[in-house]
């Protein structure tokens, strides 16, 4: 077991206020979690994956009193100071050996199948789980038994309008050239974690205040489950076809709440968004 001690409540308090104040988050069933048993949340990451995130781990925290163990990709940990925020607040090493070592501890877990891929999303990828064969997280939850909770985020994606993508970085020979000269391309995945450039509020970097929408679905037991690849890929599915639900219902709750609750100034600012 790590010796991780959770940061005190009040920690990154400036941040969180305003986050809340800007995207005035709504959560649904959070009031049917039963954290009594450790549970993985399983999600949709949505683009730059820095919007949402503090929000959902801020808000398990005060409503139910417990920490997220947030299983990061490897490229955080090579950026100083933020490295520091983010192990600070949970994070560790998205790798099997580290979330057996925190599933044997009994913690709960947080983790984005979809990676660093999934962050760095292109045009028309919108609330789209970018998972690939991936099935990890759910092989490591029939090993222990663990209860998956799948979650959905809804609104980061709209903050962004994305310009430039990985595509279209690939696509342009000059790119390519200076990506290669500068040998880039094998530390940039393929391409999977080039940053899209984006637009916000006018064509500033500035995420359109969006209302963000989270909900969490009913727990997905593994205790029948056995490690067979049929289990492990059934349970991934079951898990996925849940946040797609999931997101879907937010999307057709988010029509209504848009006309009867969202303010002149935030419909303005926002605009029309693609779905």
């Amino acid at each position: 077991m790590d010796n991780f001690v959770p940061p005190e409540l009040g920690y990154g308090k400036w941040g969180l206020n305003l986050e809340r104040w800007y995207f005035d988050p709504v959560f649904f069933n959070s009031d049917q979690l039963n954290m009594s048993k450790p549970a993985l949340f399983v999600g949709n990451h949505t683009l730059y994956g820095l919007l949402d995130v503090p929000l959902i781990l801020d808000h398990l925290r005060l409503e139910h009193g417990v920490q997220l163990r947030s299983l990061g990709d490897r490229i955080h940990f090579h950026i100083p100071i933020w490295k520091d925020i983010l192990v600070k607040g949970g994070m560790v090493l998205g790798s099997p050996e580290n979330c057996r070592d925190l599933m044997s501890s009994g913690q709960s877990i947080l983790v984005f199948p979809g990676g660093a891929r999934e962050v760095m999303r292109r045009k028309g990828e919108k609330y789209q789980l970018i998972w690939k064969k991936r099935s990890g997280f759910a092989r490591l939850a029939i090993e222990h038994g663990y209860d998956i909770i799948p979650f959905a985020s809804l609104g980061a994606d709209d903050c962004f309008d994305i310009v430039i993508d990985a595509n279209d970085i690939q696509n342009n020979t000059t790119a390519q050239k200076l990506l290669n000269t500068l040998k880039l391309s094998d530390k940039l995945r393929g391409g999977d974690i080039l940053p899209p450039i984006p637009k916000g509020v006018g064509f500033l970097p500035v995420p359109k205040p969006q209302r963000f929408y989270f909900s969490f679905g009913d727990r997905i037991s593994t205790l029948n489950a056995v490690s067979t690849e049929q289990d492990i890929w059934d349970i991934r599915e079951q898990v996925a076809q849940s946040i797609e639900k999931q997101i879907l219902d937010l999307k057709l709750y988010r029509e209504s709440d848009k006309v009867h609750n969202w303010s002149w100034l935030r419909k303005k600012l926002t605009k029309d968004f693609d779905e």
